[in-house]
């Protein structure tokens, strides 16, 4: 609907809306981009830039990327511009799981299992910390799959968050060391495409909840690892399939640049609306 947009990803959104909807769109390396005030939901989530094009999407991180003194956590500036080395392309990258224009390609896994738990006990306990900001509003005022996630996260002991920190300690270790061998990890950007608004699950899925159905996105929350979404194809129906680029951290001018190569190489149809 816009040329650019600004995203917050706390488990995958802005790469679901952008896989949903056939746009490429990146999630920083946590900290790449300044965040005030600071989310409720911690070092879980990321903001990052949405567009039209991989190009618009590297020029948009560019100035999103500026420093602001208010959070503290943010990375420093980066030397030059995103779309420095944006055309150059993936020759010689190693890459896992996927084929690539040229790269060394080799199926792999990167050896963990669904981090499921971990990610809920951390993303319940933000979203009922968020609760005193909207003035602490009953539960039966909530949406209810929101109500559901505040009470389970309400539920939390304090032992029970640092154990979730704990293991995602180990997870972000694992794919640190991960990323010594392989220079991008591609996946699904999702497993299933878009369904009707209003629900959190597609009808006649077998779990309730979101996470059930994004299992590639919230994962790279808990690494803080850059993690891209390009258009790679429409289904017989018509709705857009996306692809997921994931680097180490501050990989992200890498992850930027295999994102633009896969985009000239397989350009899609553009989904603007008319003007």
């Amino acid at each position: 609907m816009v040329p650019l947009a600004l995203g917050t990803d706390g488990g995958g959104s802005i790469r679901i809306p952008c896989g949903f909807c056939g746009l490429p769109g990146i999630k920083p390396t946590y900290g790449r981009v300044p965040a005030w005030p600071a989310s409720p939901y911690g070092m879980v989530a990321h903001c990052g830039p949405m567009a039209r094009t991989v190009t618009d999407v590297a020029l948009l991180l560019d100035v999103m990327a500026e420093p602001d003194a208010r959070d503290w956590s943010a990375l420093p500036p980066t030397d030059g511009s995103f779309l420095d080395g944006l055309e150059v392309g993936v020759q010689g990258m190693r890459v896992a799981f996927s084929a690539g224009l040229g790269a060394h390609v080799e199926q792999v896994d990167p050896g963990f299992g669904d981090p499921r738990e971990t990610f809920e006990a951390l993303w319940s306990a933000g979203a009922a910390a968020a609760m005193p900001s909207l003035g602490d509003p009953a539960l039966e005022a909530l949406d209810p799959g929101l109500a559901e996630v505040v009470a389970f996260g309400r539920s939390q002991s304090v032992l029970d968050y640092l154990g979730a920190s704990r293991r995602r300690d180990e997870l972000g270790i694992l794919m640190s060391r991960f990323h010594e061998n392989w220079d991008l990890l591609l996946t699904p950007t999702l497993p299933l495409v878009a369904f009707e608004a209003g629900r959190d699950v597609p009808e006649g899925w077998p779990n309730r909840r979101w996470p059930s159905w994004t299992p590639f996105t919230y994962p790279l929350n808990l690494t803080q690892q850059p993690a891209a979404s390009v258009c790679c194809g429409f289904t017989s129906e018509g709705l857009p399939v996306g692809l997921q680029i994931v680097g180490p951290r501050y990989g992200d001018a890498r992850v930027l640049r295999a994102a633009r190569a896969y985009e000239s190489a397989h350009p899609q149809p553009t989904l603007a609306p008319a003007t």
